[in-house]
């Protein structure tokens, strides 16, 4: 499923506008990315937690030409499945 996907099933379920229902997953993946920009953790029980990881810098190698390059420190968005999705995916598949 993608985010146009979303959109659609969205729109489908509360029987609304497709329009509206774009804006309303476009103004929560806004929150969440503002959220994440801020240091702020999110949390959907059931679901999942999203969190931002930092690394730290190191020195790492260009595949093609075997240079070393430094790799300058990051902060990455980090997802942890929550049980209940966990459970729910696992049930789904037989394992």
């Amino acid at each position: 499923m993608n985010k146009s996907d979303l959109i659609d099933a969205l729109a489908d379920r509360l029987n609304i506008h497709r329009q509206l229902s774009e804006f309303i997953v476009n103004s929560i993946f806004d929150d969440m990315t503002e959220a994440l920009v801020k240091g702020e953790g999110i949390e959907i029980r059931g679901f999942g937690s999203f969190s931002i990881r930092e690394y730290k810098s190191y020195v790492g190698r260009n595949p093609k030409t075997g240079e070393k390059i430094k790799v300058k420190p990051k902060k990455l968005p980090f997802f942890k499945v929550g049980k209940d999705l966990k459970e729910r995916v696992m049930a789904k598949a037989g394992t």
